[in-house]
């Protein structure tokens, strides 16, 4: 029974990867630049358990499968194995009990990274731990990794030349535009991140704007930076639930990037509850990444969810919509940023290679292997059109049905 031949039963055998085993056995095309290197017989008792993307990526972590190329390469050339997990229950069972006497010898268990929050699902305290988990690593990894603007969700570029930073100041902006923001209004800005939003509409609108997040190390950071740029006084970001956010009426209310924590069973109540917040008249504008269409499974990718946002559910954009109407909102806008998180991602992933010493110093080479791979997949997934990133924007109607709106634009 040889490594690479095992291997390459579990990413294809026409896959253009080349395998490495750590018996000397090779299988794969020898002209390929991208190779697996396995390097420990427990990669091979990690997919005994999970014969899967989940066995390989625990693996990869944990030093025992080496990736020789890029890697975003690699998971493009087994897309089918990648975005599908497309090993059959029967297959998965044959590998399994072929793989039985190593496992027996050579377990380990799950890489400490690995979490899974205790608690009722998207309960207050559980939500708490799960954002902790992912945001209160270190703020010096993610400005290594974001970039200057701190901005942790889908940019916007205007053109395919744009930088990154160019990038996010287009799409904070593109976000001000759609809430119409004018001097004198009042922002909420709901899952703010490290208030890249509220500074933003501050600096630019002069707007007064509130940003609140569950994260403690990015709302320090927040409004350190607040303070730094001399807008005490217009902006601010609270370490606070949005549940738990002022109930006074606000000109427009942000939320970029959080609906995709909050829950299937939680939107009615979550978007009932910024509706409440608004004025009429006040516009929200909810950004997300989105499933392509309704999913036959409710499960997030297995190492997504255990490695980089547990408790995420994705919901397709019609079920948004939908959520959105009945709690009271008018639609008047939508659109599709799928290729713009793709290069958001591609933009990331240069800034983590360009740092990857100084990052593994400081979080670890297991986080910093993660990152790698959950950069690269995502990216994946929004080249081919695995996952979607929308942007929906709804009204709170004024008295007669009257929108505010003008007859073109937003």
């Amino acid at each position: 029974m040889q490594v690479a031949d095992i291997i390459s039963e579990v990413v294809g055998p026409d896959v253009p990867v080349r395998v490495i085993g750590y018996d000397g056995s090779k299988a794969g095309p020898d002209s390929s630049e991208m190779a697996l290197r396995i390097t420990s017989p427990r990669a091979l008792a990690r997919l005994a358990t999970a014969p899967g993307t989940l066995g390989l990526a625990r693996a990869y972590v944990e030093g025992e499968i080496e990736v020789e190329g890029d890697v975003y390469e690699l998971l493009d050339a087994m897309a089918d194995l990648t975005l599908n997990d497309s090993i059959t229950r029967a297959d998965q069972l044959r590998l399994a009990q072929r793989l039985l006497p190593i496992w027996l010898r050579h377990r380990r268990p799950p890489p400490d990274l690995e979490y899974r929050p205790p608690g009722r699902l998207h309960s207050k305290a559980r939500d708490r731990k799960v954002i902790s988990h992912h945001y209160d690593v270190s703020n010096q990894f993610y400005e290594w990794v974001l970039g200057p603007s701190m901005a942790y969700t889908c940019a916007v570029y205007p053109t395919d030349t744009a930088t990154l930073e160019e990038a996010q100041a287009a799409k904070h902006e593109l976000v001000a535009q759609k809430l119409g923001l004018e001097p004198g209004m009042r922002l909420l800005d709901v899952g703010c991140g490290w208030g890249g939003m509220v500074m933003h509409a501050a600096a630019e609108h002069g707007v007064k704007a509130l940003g609140v997040t569950l994260s403690r190390n990015q709302a320090e950071w927040a409004q350190a930076e607040i303070t730094r740029r001399g807008l005490d006084g217009l902006a601010e970001v609270r370490h606070l639930d949005y549940r738990d956010a002022p109930e006074s009426e606000f000109d427009a209310i942000s939320s970029i990037g959080l609906t995709e924590h909050i829950g299937k069973a939680q939107l009615p109540n979550y978007f009932s509850s910024l509706y409440a917040r608004l004025r009429p008249g006040g516009r929200l504008l909810n950004h997300c990444i989105t499933q392509p269409r309704t999913p036959t499974k409710r499960r997030l990718d297995p190492f997504i969810a255990r490695y980089v946002f547990p408790d995420g559910q994705l919901e397709p954009v019609g079920h948004l919509v939908s959520v959105m109407n009945d709690a009271g909102f008018e639609i008047r806008h939508e659109e599709n940023l799928r290729e713009h998180y793709a290069s958001t991602l591609a933009g990331w992933g240069a800034n983590l290679e360009a740092h990857w010493d100084e990052a593994v110093a400081e979080v670890g080479i297991g986080r910093a292997r993660v990152w790698r791979l959950y950069m690269a997949a995502c990216r994946l997934g929004f080249d081919r059109d695995n996952i979607q990133l929308h942007q929906v924007l709804g009204v709170k109607l004024l008295d007669q049905g009257r929108s505010g709106f003008p007859l073109r634009g937003w």
